[in-house]
């Protein structure tokens, strides 16, 4: 008998540890032409533990894979379809497709309303409309308490980001982000925002060190800070307190290092900054002291399809055969 309880509770153990408040998780994008199905790609996930997805469009495919997985989701609405989205009945229609049928099934966490939209895109006036529509939606489906609506931006909107405490919205970006902030405060929603320390290093390389950038710097540098991850998140939360939000959380939406195809960018330096911000990751910043710090890695694979700069091609944890580039990450 005691055996038995001492199984049982060994499994309970590892059961709430499999299913619990885990702090990363990997976005999914689609983006080549040799990738698994969508059914192997979920499996894949499941396999190594990894408890939360970001993907960037409604994937049907993904989400049929999805249903009964217990993996919580973030799902995009593309930019390219913000602007239809401010037609209450475009969003109602929206939800009633691609969420509804899937909701009693499908974890999902987080509607992120664009992606990266800055002040002087077409679509930037279409993104708060397009926010209130599909969180009226959801409200309309009662699953308001299940899914909270945001958006995602990039550290761009900063017009200071050092010293951290000093992080402040530039003057360009507060009109097009404050009633969003406004808005996410409102609803308990979080802000989503992607944080990439190897794009601030390589852009200024003369002044940051590539251990302050992947998490390896020994000591503190003069204002308190050992990663260029926290300065960069705690200037975000530095810009919220200065527009009256500091009580908003940031939720990491995306975060990655390249393996091949520019600057710094290598498997080593690559595997050393996810196993670090996977361990990174549980605890908090010198602002935001309790963590866990809720974060996607960018990305589940190398997308050989993807637009942009060759390193843009690089990003994945996994190659399209699923064999993964850094050894067992440790996702939990």
């Amino acid at each position: 008998m005691a055996i038995l309880l001492l199984l049982v509770g060994v499994l309970f153990s590892t059961l709430v540890h499999f299913t619990g408040a885990q702090s990363v998780g990997v976005c999914y994008g689609g983006n080549g032409n040799n990738l698994p199905s969508k059914q192997d790609v979920i499996n894949l996930y499941k396999s190594n533990r990894i408890s939360k997805i970001r993907l960037y469009y409604p994937d049907e495919g993904a989400l049929q894979a999805l249903r009964g997985s217990n993996i919580e989701v973030i799902i995009g609405v593309p930019n390219d379809q913000l602007q239809s989205l401010t037609n209450a009945n475009a969003a109602n229609n929206w939800v009633n497709k691609y969420i509804k049928p899937y909701s009693s099934a499908v974890k999902f966490k987080y509607i992120a309303v664009g992606n990266e939209v800055h002040p002087g895109d077409g679509a930037a006036g279409s993104v708060l409309p397009a926010i209130q529509n599909i969180q009226r939606a959801i409200s309309s489906a009662n699953l308001q308490k299940q899914i909270k609506v945001s958006t995602a931006i990039d550290t761009t909107l900063l017009g200071n980001s050092y010293p951290p405490k000093d992080g402040v919205f530039s003057n360009n970006a507060l009109s097009y982000i404050r009633p969003i902030i406004n808005f996410l405060s409102s609803n308990g929603a979080p802000l989503l925002a992607n944080i990439y320390p190897y794009f601030a290093y390589v852009n200024n390389q003369q002044s940051i060190g590539l251990d302050y950038a992947l998490f390896t710097k020994k000591n503190p540098n003069e204002v308190g800070y050992k990663s260029l991850f926290d300065a960069l998140l705690d200037s975000l939360y530095a810009a919220l307190e200065k527009v009256n939000a500091p009580n908003l959380k940031i939720v990491v939406s995306e975060s990655g290092w390249p393996s091949q195809g520019g600057v710094a960018a290598s498997d080593q330096n690559a595997g050393t900054y996810y196993k670090n911000l996977i361990n990174h990751a549980k605890g908090g910043t010198p602002k935001r002291p309790n963590g866990p710090i809720e974060t996607y890695l960018f990305a589940m694979f190398d997308e050989n399809q993807k637009q942009g700069a060759e390193i843009e091609r690089h990003f994945g944890l996994f190659r399209p055969d699923k064999s993964p580039k850094y050894g067992q990450l440790n996702f939990t």
